[in-house]
Order: structure tokens, then C-alpha cells, then sequence
């Protein structure tokens, strides 16, 4: 397993832009990505406003990943964001097999 966080902290005003093109990103990725088995959105109230997306998302392994950054519907996800988004933080992690 193969998880991945990104947490968008957005330009003040853009989460009503931003949202509905996240979900649709997530959507896609659920549905078109057979490597892809987990994708939440979630937001966060940072100084009394939603101005943070934060993504959790699992993999089968870091190729299923590397297949979701190279799909169509990230990279036109990807370029139309590009304004929106103030700072973007992405974590990856592994499991731990005992």
C-alpha cells in the first residue's frame, strides 16, 4: 500500500473555484485508475475561514501513483488549480509489513 497526502492551502476566496474541480479530480481517480483505492477530500477552518484541502489518498504501490500524476484528467486538474493555490504540501508514505 502506498499512501499520499497533499495538503492546498488556497488564495483567500478560491475554495468555491477549487472544490468542485478537487471532487471531480478524486472522482476520476476512483473510477478510471485501477491502482487507486482510496481518495478523500477534506477541508480544514484555518483562522475562521476554509482556506486548506487536505487529500488522503492510497495507492496500491507508488507505480498505481506514478499512473495518477501521468493521467489526463490530474494534469488538466493540475493546470487549472495552478492559480487557486497559494502552497501545496505532498507526504508520501509505505506500509509498514509486520
Amino acid at each position: 500500500m502506498y499512501v499520499v497526502t497533499v495538503t492546498f492551502t488556497l488564495h483567500p476566496g478560491c475554495l468555491a473555484d477549487f472544490l468542485p474541480l478537487m471532487v471531480e479530480n478524486a472522482r476520476l481517480s476512483r473510477a478510471e485508475e485501477p491502482g487507486c483505492r482510496q481518495f478523500d477530500v477534506c477541508t480544514a477552518r484555518v483562522d475562521g475561514a476554509v482556506d486548506e484541502v487536505f487529500l488522503y489518498e492510497v495507492y496500491d504501490d507508488a507505480a498505481a501513483f506514478a499512473a495518477h500524476l501521468d493521467s489526463a484528467h490530474f494534469k488538466t486538474f493540475d493546470a487549472v488549480v495552478a492559480g487557486l493555490v497559494a502552497a501545496k504540501d505532498v507526504r508520501l508514505f509505505r506500509e509498514v509489513l509486520r
